[in-house]
């Protein structure tokens, strides 16, 4: 379809030029080509500006007697501002940054005398070229951090591991069935020793371990612990990149901490944050319960398992291990400190044990204890387990014959206070095998002190 012209001045219209020409010259036909002009265009004359646009900046105005606010209150540093033209302006200006000086100097002198000027100052940007200077908000937090995170993934990055394994799911009913899984690893020795979780490497064929630069190797389980989700993988390698291991129990609430792993087996070495949201947690997972866990908001994503949890130096603080399903930013670490006792054995050539006592204990908190009237509101009451027949001292165990006895109250392992912070399986978890530790007991009002030397723990042992 073809547009039709009908009025030959309507410019929204095609239409014919010699029509549009008549019609808009009275009638005179239109020149021909050798003396035509270029096509008009709409461009209305030229008119005066009215007053309203005229720029109010032109014109000479009287400076307030007070441009600033409070004729007793003058700012230290007064913000950075466009200055004003006019007649007089700039006696006014003068004297009042003079003014200001003074007040300020008064001022320095005053948060000089309280030590206050001996602290950083806050960092401000650079005004934009053709823009006024503006003061940022002094954020060192925000920077300290992110300068840490990118430390962190620098210095321990290249330790963390992605561990591929084949074989059978050990939470299968069809044990005849193949499976894969990956999972993340830290090397904590450079002669190629790796933790990672007990749940990447149950049931496990063969295992290829893969370093961040891509190179793989295959891998053995040494062994796998008997009390966490924990278990140590070796490869034939030397002069690997290895972690620095931290320490634990030094972890405070609010702390920053940083997770390295393979979430999803896909991406491998991601980095996530966030911090310690709580520390002594218990949770119950498939593979069985655990205890005095590391809570963090940390993303942990599937595959995250066995990766590092690293504070803000580096430092291995944390193995991952399960994640809440049913809610968002709830992960849990397994603490370092638990670790550290088979990382020294597999280093050794040792067989992994765990320390056993032989009792049974409910942990006492300021309910428990006024519950049950007890003398102290923190310690490990030793009671008979109310869900199994099991008696609260085993016969023949380490504490029977250390002689420890029902009812008694153990307040202190060595010189280490129990409470919640460090229950009683937290803290005999750094021991080992064979060790003898001292308890100090509440018995029947008197305070006592026991040497227990600590057996092998049973496997599968709750």
């Amino acid at each position: 379809m073809t547009d039709q012209s009908s009025d030959p001045k309507d410019e929204t219209q095609p239409h014919d030029v010699e029509a549009y020409w008549a019609a808009t010259h009275g009638g005179d036909a239109a020149p021909t080509p050798a003396s035509a002009a270029p096509p008009a265009s709409y461009s209305p004359a030229p008119e005066p500006r009215t007053a309203w646009t005229t720029p109010s900046w032109a014109a000479p105005q009287q400076t307030p007697e007070r441009w600033f606010e409070g004729g007793a209150h003058t700012p230290v540093q007064p913000v950075g501002r466009q200055s004003r033209s006019g007649a007089g302006a700039g006696s006014v200006i003068a004297a009042a940054l003079i003014a200001a000086a003074l007040a300020s100097g008064g001022t320095v002198a005053a948060l000089n005398a309280t030590g206050a000027l001996d602290r950083g100052t806050a960092p401000t940007s650079s005004s934009t070229a053709g823009g006024p200077t503006a003061t940022s908000v002094n954020q060192p937090v925000t920077l300290n951090e992110s300068s840490a995170i990118i430390d962190v993934a620098a210095k321990a990055g290249p330790s963390v591991v992605r561990i591929f394994e084949q074989g059978v799911d050990p939470n299968s009913i069809d044990q005849s069935q193949q499976t894969q899984g990956i999972g993340s690893g830290i090397i904590f020795d450079a002669n190629g020793w790796i933790l990672t979780n007990r749940h990447v490497v149950s049931g496990a064929n063969s295992l290829t371990v893969e370093l961040k630069d891509g190179t793989r190797y295959p891998g053995t389980i040494y062994g796998v612990d008997t009390l966490t989700d924990l278990a140590i993988v070796k490869v034939d390698a030397t002069d690997l990149p290895a972690a620095t291991t931290g320490d634990s129990d030094g972890l405070k609430v609010g702390q920053l901490v940083v997770a390295i792993g393979s979430p999803l087996g896909t991406f491998s070495n991601s980095v996530t944050s966030g911090i310690v949201s709580a520390v002594g947690r218990s949770i119950q997972t498939d593979g069985g319960s655990l205890r005095n866990l590391i809570q963090t908001d940390a993303a942990i994503n599937p595959g995250n398992s066995g990766g590092p949890l690293l504070d803000s130096t580096g430092a291995v603080v944390g193995i991952n291990t399960a994640i809440e399903k049913d809610a968002n930013g709830i992960g849990f670490a397994i603490p370092v400190n638990i670790a550290r006792p088979i990382m020294r054995q597999a280093i050794a050539g040792q067989q992994l044990k765990r320390p056993y006592i032989g009792i049974h204990y409910q942990q006492i908190d300021a309910q428990v204890a006024k519950d049950s009237k007890l003398p102290v509101k923190e310690g490990a009451w030793v009671q008979a387990d109310p869900n199994s027949n099991d008696p609260a001292v085993v016969a023949d165990g380490p504490a029977a014959k250390g002689g420890v006895k029902e009812g008694d109250i153990v307040t202190k392992i060595n010189d280490v206070t129990i409470d919640t912070l460090h229950p009683l399986d937290m803290v005999l978890s750094q021991f080992a095998p064979g060790d003898t530790v001292t308890l100090t007991v509440l018995r029947d009002g008197a305070t006592k002190t026991v040497d227990v030397t600590l057996g092998v723990r049973p496997p599968g042992l709750g």
